[in-house]
């Protein structure tokens, strides 16, 4: 996730001031690597032990920030399918990374986690040829789930797909400031 985070902070952050809360359970090492490798605010969330962030924990995340002038604010959520899905951080807009060696059937697992993001980002397409992964068939898995949602294959690794995710949330800040 934070590679990824990094990848479409460098190719948004030339147009919009960007600021990256990072939760995790402990530590501050995502939310360093984020600011050492983009150079924009960041500020860490501490979960205290819990699997998920809520809209408080957002919304302490903001004022740390002092988001008035901030055109994106991406929260990056703690790492699991399950209870991200259950709690509202108080999110505009919801993205989820699905790496492709955690298997196509993830949407049969964890239906509710792709049933409530507007965007899903599969990630490590340039590992596909090392995993028994079936793009057309996890496709089929969250359209059923999410009909309205975006689907976009990437690799934060090469590059490819960032473009795309890119140009996805520069439709989205752009809807929002309308």
């Amino acid at each position: 996730k934070t590679t990824t985070l990094i990848k479409v902070i460098n190719a948004l952050k030339e147009k919009f001031k960007i600021a990256v809360m990072e939760a995790d359970i402990d530590s501050k090492v995502d939310a360093e690597k984020i600011k050492v490798a983009t150079g924009v605010q960041t500020i860490q969330l501490h979960t205290g032990g819990m699997c998920h962030l809520d809209a408080g924990m957002t919304k302490q995340g903001i004022e740390g920030l002092g988001c008035a002038d901030v055109d994106l604010a991406i929260l990056e959520n703690v790492g699991n399918l399950v209870c991200p899905a259950e709690f509202d951080t108080g999110a505009s807009k919801n993205a989820m990374i699905l790496g492709v060696p955690e298997g196509d059937d993830k949407p049969l697992k964890y239906p509710l986690m792709f049933s409530i993001v507007d965007v899903l980002l599969i990630n490590k397409i340039d590992a596909m040829d090392y995993f028994d992964f079936d793009m057309k068939a996890c496709e089929e898995r969250v359209k059923k789930l999410n009909p309205n949602i975006t689907i976009i294959p990437i690799s934060a690794k090469t590059g490819e797909g960032i473009d795309k995710w890119a140009d996805w949330l520069r439709t989205e800040v752009k809807n929002w400031n309308a």
